[in-house]
């Protein structure tokens, strides 16, 4: 992630690179230095704010037109069950949006161009803003009639709808209510079933228990619609290929006077047969023959009874029409098919087949087709063809990088490899090698160079298979694991020191399909950090008492096992589904341990009572033992498509124990930055009451073991890709021990909510569809540390209570 903080300079002297752009990777920070914002932009960004709200309105609006300021809908209904945000999706009119239901600003964007279209200013001005809605009478009356009708499929027979239209001549607007009188809703006295045969009505009513109707429901043809899909799955999973929803019709029977209706629901017969060979619709098909078409061109696409290939191969239950090429093996073609020759036809083994190859990198297209077999003696039989077509096996990128640290110049480049099908099974190998090079200033008497040096190799190999010992094949198809594997080696070389970094892991990831859960298991990640050579006394000349800096500089090991977790009840957006999702919520949780297996070895073979103050070591290193568990909690409220109320809430906590009396350095939580307490900069917050003042040598000491993360946060869409956020962050860090160098920093129970740091501000995105771009600026609520102001809130100052953020993506 890349973030960005805007901090006062140290000893209060006003720097112009104070906001730095910490690029984070595993091994140190770059930072690239911009000029400083002034407190004079907000002055101009509310200036800039009243102009475009205090232009007037109707500017651009024709004469003997109106405006459309205000659309209402007023809902007189007892029974609750109408949603009025729902409703207003109905009209066909709307007004201009405005952001914080006050301010139409994007009509205000649009009133600041001129009335000559042939500039480009102009016509620049209104392609940012939003054009005038015109009030049209028409469109009213059409409106009317959908919300009618809307209120009729949902039960209400007998609903009326009006509108009132206010206007006012002088300022050439037009205000219009919508009234809804939906009545008592018809309800279903009775539900009856009729089909056309014993056999699909004793398969339909097998699954009576999960039927959305009932009796006394309000006659909701929605629910309708509903039930008409989940019978078609049904049968179209029991081996009913030709079967379509179209064949389900509902009849209602009502008595004049009556709410009550008389509900039948009718699965009808086929269409009459025609001659010929015709899909039966009412009869189940099995799989006769499986096809992989591994070459197929959609461009030049020819009838399925005439594909020709290369070469074919039978392998179990498919056969394989290869091309030119042989570029997946049999066995994997198979065991991502949930096709079987001799099975009754499934739909969900058909999306478990697009599911499945989808995983592999190697294929651009999948396609899967059907095709009813001819013939007396075949009928209801099926011939699948499995339609692949292939993408680009290999490719390379290259990536420069520019920095500049505090002055000091540096470059870097890196060459990216990929290869999606190095082993004919659509593995996926990865390779990255990358040069750093920085020219270092400053007091370097005694030292050898003057440079910092970095080299690093990354590989990694994704199988799109769950490849694990001792799991039964059903289990492993079940799952649907991917499994990664990567290592990397990085050489640093500064003046001081020497250091390689070295990682090895092995995880699997699978994401289950009906409740979009998405799970991450590591069996084991270890990382090595080994310092062969440093200048004399090094570490005891800069961290003399602190065992944080000097884990940071001493050789290292850690051994870890890790899971993670993700679940959200988020839809993807279509067009033809009505409204917005309001709600979305997201769960994210994570644990680890690390050096358990390491610590019982350690134990049976070189016991020792004294391993605390002499901890065990494994090649002659220390290894870290921990617990870490984390997660997060967030929520999404959607006022409207351009309105939204996000909420959050985390929870972290680490402890070392066994061979370990302090957490690693790199997994302790941090304070501030741009996805925590934006009011404070990244590692400037906490533990606690610790007072950290000068964010260049307390950042090592501004880690903790617990994390408590509180965030709201206001969205509004301007205009083109601009968003506007206002949000309240509170929040804090905490020792599990007390630390002699991190004083006021430990956890207390009957305390703790006295040391919650506050902050509060705005800030401005963008929004680019597949990435954005966050502006956060953060101002100092409530400061806990020891000696600083407690309610900057209160007695504000710029220089020491605002922090700028730079970020990619939003906070959560």
């Amino acid at each position: 992630m890349v973030y960005g903080v805007w901090r006062e300079p140290p000893f209060g002297k006003i720097n112009k690179k104070c906001l730095t752009l910490p690029i984070k990777s595993n091994f140190r920070d770059s930072k690239v230095n911009l000029k400083t914002l002034r407190p004079s932009l907000i002055i101009v960004m509310a200036i800039t704010l009243a102009a475009l709200t205090g232009c007037r309105s109707s500017r651009h609006v024709p004469q003997g037109s109106y405006l459309l300021d205000e659309v209402d809908i007023k809902v007189n209904d007892s029974t609750h069950t109408i949603d009025r945000q729902e409703m207003l999706t109905y009209l066909r009119q709307q007004p201009n949006h405005k952001m914080l239901w006050s301010t139409k600003f994007r009509l205000g964007v649009y009133n600041m161009s001129g009335s000559d279209t042939t500039r480009w200013w102009n016509r620049w001005i209104r392609k940012l803003g939003e054009a005038p809605v015109i009030y049209d009478s028409t469109l009213r009356l059409t409106s009317e009639e959908q919300l009618h009708k809307a209120l009729v499929n949902k039960g209400f027979m007998d609903a009326q709808v009006s509108s009132t239209v206010t206007t006012d001549s002088a300022k050439r607007k037009v205000r219009v209510e919508y009234d809804l009188q939906p009545g008592a809703p018809h309800v279903m006295r009775s539900i009856s079933y009729e089909f056309p045969n014993d056999t699909i009505k004793q398969l339909v009513m097998r699954d009576s228990d999960r039927f959305v109707i009932r009796k006394g429901d309000r006659l909701d043809r929605s629910l309708l619609e509903t039930q008409r899909d989940l019978i078609t799955a049904s049968l179209r999973n029991r081996g009913y290929y030709g079967f379509a929803k179209e064949f389900i019709t509902f009849n209602a029977d009502t008595t004049e006077g009556s709410l009550d209706v008389d509900l039948t629901m009718t699965v009808n017969p086929p269409y009459p047969d025609t001659g010929g060979m015709r899909l039966r619709s009412h009869e189940t098909y099995a799989i006769r023959n499986i096809f992989y078409v591994t070459d197929y061109n959609p461009s030049t696409a020819v009838s399925l009874r005439d594909i020709s290939a290369t070469d074919s191969v039978t392998y179990k239950d498919i056969t394989i029409l290869y091309g030119k090429k042989h570029y997946l093996r049999p066995s994997v073609l198979y065991d991502n098919c949930f096709l079987r020759r001799g099975r009754l036809y499934r739909q969900r083994d058909v999306d478990r087949t697009y599911q499945a190859l989808s995983r592999l990198d190697i294929l651009k297209f999948v396609n899967i087709r059907f095709l009813p077999v001819g013939g007396t003696d075949q009928l209801g039989m099926l011939d699948a063809y499995i339609l692949l077509t292939p993408g680009k096996s290999q490719s390379f990128s290259v990536e420069l990088e520019g920095t500049n640290s505090e002055g000091d110049l540096g470059v870097a480049a890196a060459l990216n490899y990929a290869h999606r099908n190095v082993g004919k099974g659509s593995e996926t190998l990865s390779a990255k090698v990358r040069g750093a090079y920085e020219s270092l200033s400053g007091d370097l008497d005694g030292l050898l160079h003057n440079r910092y040096m970095e080299y690093s190799l990354e590989l990694g190999v994704n199988f799109p298979k769950f490849k694990a010992p001792f799991l039964k094949e059903s289990f492993k198809r079940k799952i649907n694991a991917t499994t990664d594997l990567h290592v990397s080696m990085t050489y640093q070389e500064r003046p001081e020191y020497t250091r390689i970094i070295s990682t090895a892991g092995w995880s699997y990831k699978w994401t289950e399909r009906r409740t979009r859960n998405r799970h991450t298991f590591t069996p084991v990640d270890i990382n090595y950090v080994y310092l062969p050579e440093s200048t004399y006394n090094f570490i005891d000349q800069i961290a003399p008492d602190n065992p944080l800096l000097r884990y940071s500089y001493e050789d290292h090991f850690i051994m870890r096992m890790g899971y993670s977790f993700y679940h959200t009840n988020k839809r993807e957006d279509v067009p033809w589904r009505r409204g917005i999702q309001k709600n979305i919520y997201t769960v994210r949780a994570n644990a680890e341990i690390a050096g358990n297996l390491l610590y019982l070895l350690s134990n049976i073979f070189n016991h020792r009572a004294d391993h605390n103050s002499n901890p065990y070591k494994v090649f002659g290193i220390h290894y870290s033992q921990y617990f870490r568990v984390e997660g997060d909690f967030g929520f999404l409220h959607r006022f409207d498509r351009r309105n939204a109320l996000a909420c959050h809430f985390g929870l972290g906590v680490g402890y070392p124990y066994g061979n370990s009396t302090i957490m690693p350095f790199e997994k302790r939580f941090y304070g501030g930055g741009a996805n925590g307490v934006r009011g404070w900069a990244v590692r400037t917050l906490g533990p606690g009451r610790y007072p950290g003042t000068n964010s260049q040598s307390d950042f090592i000491n501004q880690c903790g073991d617990i994390r408590l993360d509180m965030s709201v946060e206001y969205r509004a869409k301007l205009f083109w890709v601009i968003e506007l956020g206002a949000f309240i962050d509170a929040g804090n860090i905490w020792t599990i021990h007390a630390y002699p160098n991190q004083p006021g920093g430990m956890f207390h129970f009957n305390s703790f909510y006295k040391e919650l740091a506050a902050a509060y501000g705005l800030g401005l995105r963008l929004d680019f569809t597949y990435f954005l771009l966050r502006f956060d600026l953060g101002m100092k609520a409530r400061n806990p540390a020891i000696n600083q102001e407690p309610w900057p809130i209160i007695h504000p100052n710029w220089k020491r209570d605002s922090s700028f953020h730079f970020s990619i993506g939003y906070p959560f």
